[in-house]
């Protein structure tokens, strides 16, 4: 087994290959002068089982180009298998046609990895679920929840109430109210433009109780702040986000500092803002253990369902 990692998210793969005790494969990944990406593999992967570990964030275009040129050269150089290990899977919020001429980019993006040779992809806390069937390969769908719900259990001893801030969200929410045996409410709200979130109506009752706002992704932070507010005037203890893949995009560290929200526990699915992992008001949990146990269990062709939450 081997184990490669493009420019993305290097902390996140040195702590798998910590934890799995496998040296990182030797490989540079860097641009030429025109900004083409060139990729050197510098050790024999021939009849290997090799793992790519490339988050496509930001910059978005850079990474994904990364992860297709790597999986290219790998499968060149005679590895056996190439799973592409996605901890966040970028340009899935366009997953099918919400307008006439629309994209669908989660789609397009199942097709490169597909035609760059990956044989399995690996991924977490897709932003849809159907995206799974955009793959005619195997895909392992893993989720953070169980991170995310053991913190949750140490943090909160008292009434908790989960909120979804759209309706997309509540198969989510459901879940982990279940697991927590918290009572669950439903923000409805209305997206005149994208990263502009309208607040409409709150579903379920938050008065008295500890909420906590549960998304896959915080990207301009709109929604949550917009959400926050909103939980507030209805009389929330306390306001929590929890959420897994901290994209945390223009305003979004200034528009938390200065919302209601007390703590936002985020994952290292995207390598974290400086100014976020130096600020108190964030708490970042690690998703490496979960990553490196899925990678143990797919090399030994054993079960990967009971990580699956």
């Amino acid at each position: 087994m081997r184990i490669f990692s493009g420019n993305s998210n290097l902390p996140l793969t040195q702590e798998i290959c910590e934890i799995l005790e496998s040296p990182m494969g030797a490989a540079d990944v860097k641009t030429f002068s025109d900004g083409e990406i060139q990729v050197d593999i510098h050790e024999s992967v021939r009849g290997m089982d090799v793992f790519v570990v490339q988050s496509t964030c930001t910059p978005g275009n850079t990474n994904l180009m990364e992860l297709l040129i790597m999986i290219d050269a790998l499968k060149r150089a005679s590895a056996n298998r190439v799973t592409a290990v996605l901890p966040y899977y970028g340009y899935a919020r366009q997953d099918r046609k919400v307008s006439p001429r629309a994209p669908i980019t989660a789609k397009l993006v199942a097709d490169l990895i597909t035609a760059a040779g990956a044989n399995r992809v690996l991924t977490m806390d897709l932003h849809a679920g159907q995206i799974q069937g955009f793959f005619n390969i195997p895909v392992d769908h893993l989720f953070a929840a169980p991170v995310l719900l053991e913190y949750m259990r140490t943090k909160f001893s008292g009434d908790m109430v989960i909120v979804s801030p759209d309706a997309g969200g509540v198969e989510r929410a459901r879940a982990f109210a279940k697991r927590l045996k918290a009572s669950l409410a439903i923000i409805d709200k209305r997206r005149d433009a994208p990263n502009e979130a309208k607040f409409m109506n709150l579903i379920g009752e938050v008065k008295g109780l500890h909420a906590i706002i549960l998304d896959d992704i915080v990207d301009t932070a709109g929604t949550l702040v917009e959400a926050a507010s909103a939980l507030a005037t209805k009389g929330a203890m306390g306001v929590y986000a929890c959420c897994v893949h901290p994209v945390l995009s223009g305003p979004a560290i200034e528009r938390l500092n200065q919302s209601i929200i007390q703590e936002v526990t985020i994952t290292n699915t995207i390598p974290i803002n400086p100014k976020a992992a130096s600020n108190p008001k964030f708490k970042v949990l690690s998703v490496a253990r979960l990553l490196a146990d899925a990678i143990q269990r797919i090399h030994c062709n054993d079960s990967v369902s009971s990580l699956f939450v």
